[in-house]
C-alpha cells in the first residue's frame, strides 16, 4: 500500500476494511512524442459500506477518467496504473469476462451523457431488462414489468410508455432518469455517480438524490458521487475528496471541509457559492484556469494567492493535519 492509502484509513466510522480502496491510482494516455500523459496522478482514497464520498473540482481534473477506472472504461490506449482494491480484490488484475460480470452487478455508473452511454436502436424498457436478464436471470416479462417500476421510482410519468421509447424520444432530463433506473436495477454494493443530477431541474434532482440515499439506507450501497455543485455534496457526502489537475488536495468529512477549509483551493471553491448571509458586490472568482501541471512544485500555485517560491519547488503530499482532515499544502501546519 503506498503512504496516501495507509493514511487515507477510515479511523471513525468503520474498523472493517473499506468496500473501495483506491491506492496510487495513475491513469494516462500516450503522447506523439512516445510518452505519457497523466490526467490523474497518485490518487488515493477509501470508501465503506453505506457511506458516500464526494467528489469535487472543476471540468478538466480527473473526476471522471477516475470513475472510468473503476469500471475498466478507460477509453482508448489509455494505461492505468496503481490499485483498485473491491471487496479484497484488485479490479486492475481482472479480466476482461470478470469486468463485464461486474459491472451493473456490484459496481454500477451513471454516465454523465445519457445519449451516448445509451442504445439508440434499443427501448428503454429493454436497455433496463437487459441488465436484470444478464445479471439476476428474470425472463423477459419479469425483467420488463421490473424495468418499468424502475422508471415510475425515479419519477418517469406513464412508465410503462416511456418503456417503449427510444433514446431519442425522450427528454434530457428522462434520459439522465432512465440511465439512473438502469444503474439501480440490480442494487449495486457501489454506485458510481458521475454528475447524475446536471440535466434535471431541482424538483427531479431532489428526487433523485433522495431515491439513491433510500436504497443505500436499505441495501447499504457505497457511492462515489461526482458533482461540481458544492451545495448537493454538502447534503450527500460523509466525506469529500476534492481535486485538482489529476491529483487529490483535501480529504475530509463533510463537516471539516465546510467548517474548515484548509487548502487555498478548496477555500476558493466554497467562496464562489452565494450566500445569502454574506453581502457582497461580486461573487468571489478564481482567476486563471486549469493548465498542464507544471515540472515540478504544486499544480495550483499559478492560481493561488498565497504562492511562493517554496510551492514552486516540490509538489505537496496528502498529508493529515487534524484527525480525519487530509491536506497538500505547505502553507498549512
Amino acid at each position: 500500500m503506498g503512504f496516501v492509502a495507509n493514511t487515507l484509513r477510515l479511523n471513525a466510522e468503520a474498523q472493517t476494511a473499506p468496500l473501495l480502496s483506491v491506492d496510487d491510482l495513475t491513469v494516462s494516455f500516450p503522447t506523439k512524442g512516445g510518452g505519457h500523459n497523466a490526467v490523474v496522478t497518485g490518487l488515493s482514497y477509501q470508501i465503506a459500506q453505506s457511506e458516500t464520498l464526494g467528489v469535487v473540482g472543476e471540468s478538466g481534473c480527473g473526476k471522471t477518467m477516475t470513475s472510468l477506472s473503476l469500471m475498466g472504461l478507460v477509453p482508448g490506449r489509455g494505461r492505468v496504473t496503481g490499485r483498485i482494491g473491491f471487496e479484497g480484490r484488485d479490479l486492475l488484475q481482472q479480466s476482461e469476462k470478470q469486468w463485464r460480470d461486474l459491472r451493473g452487478r456490484e459496481v454500477a455508473m451513471i454516465f454523465q451523457e445519457p445519449m451516448t452511454a445509451m442504445n439508440p436502436v434499443m427501448s428503454v424498457g429493454q436497455q433496463i431488462a437487459e441488465v436484470l436478464k444478464v445479471h439476476e436471470g428474470l425472463g423477459q416479462r419479469d425483467s420488463l414489468d421490473r424495468a418499468i417500476d424502475l422508471l415510475k421510482a425515479v419519477g418517469i410519468p406513464s412508465p410503462a410508455q416511456r418503456a417503449r421509447d427510444f433514446p431519442h424520444q425522450l427528454s434530457g432530463g428522462m434520459r439522465q432518469r432512465a440511465m439512473i433506473a438502469m444503474a439501480l436495477a440490480c442494487r449495486p454494493k457501489l454506485l458510481v455517480a458521475d454528475e447524475p443530477t446536471t440535466a434535471l431541474d431541482v424538483t427531479i434532482q431532489a428526487q433523485i438524490l433522495d431515491l439513491i440515499i433510500e436504497l443505500q439506507e436499505e441495501t447499504g450501497m457505497a457511492v462515489q458521487f461526482i458533482t461540481h455543485n458544492l451545495a448537493v455534496v454538502s447534503e450527500l457526502a460523509h466525506k469529500i475528496l476534492v481535486m485538482y489537475a489529476g491529483r487529490g488536495v483535501e480529504y475530509a468529512t463533510s463537516e471539516q471541509l465546510f467548517d474548515q477549509p484548509l487548502h487555498p483551493y478548496t477555500q476558493g471553491l466554497i467562496q464562489t457559492l452565494p450566500d445569502p448571509d454574506r453581502k457582497v458586490d461580486r461573487l468571489h472568482v478564481i482567476h486563471g484556469s486549469l493548465r498542464v501541471q507544471p515540472a515540478q512544485g504544486c499544480r495550483f500555485a499559478s492560481r493561488c494567492p498565497l504562492a511562493s517560491d517554496e510551492c514552486r519547488a516540490a509538489e505537496p503530499i496528502l498529508r493529515e493535519v487534524a484527525p480525519g482532515h487530509f491536506v497538500a499544502c505547505v502553507k498549512v501546519n
